[in-house]
């Protein structure tokens, strides 16, 4: 029976100090979280900057067929546009892939 009593008297004495450290452990979370609250009031009041969507550009419009006689230096001139147009963002790569097969088919 002696045994029995120190088995219990340890789980209680177990069971206590698991609820007091937890109570502790919880205590001082809320108290660093406060601290943390005051220390920077800004950051917890003022909302995330947002950002604009870049402008989205119109297609540009299709370029008159080439006079006659100007051949290959035209189309590569033409082509060097589009490629500096899709570079600053105008055109979308299947714009710029369809103003090309126009400019090659011509």
């Amino acid at each position: 029976m002696g045994l029995l009593r120190g088995v219990a008297r340890t789980a209680v004495v177990a069971g206590t100090a698991t609820a007091v450290s937890n109570r502790v452990s919880r205590r001082q979370a809320g108290r660093w979280a406060d601290q943390e609250q005051q220390a920077a009031p800004q950051q917890y009041a003022a909302p995330p900057p947002q950002y604009e969507a870049p402008p989205q550009y119109a297609a540009p419009e299709p370029a008159a067929a080439p006079p006659a006689g100007s051949g290959m230096d035209s189309k590569l001139a033409q082509l060097k546009e589009l490629g500096a147009l899709r570079e600053q963002g105008v055109l979308s790569d299947a714009e710029f892939e369809a103003q090309k097969a126009r400019i090659l088919a011509g």
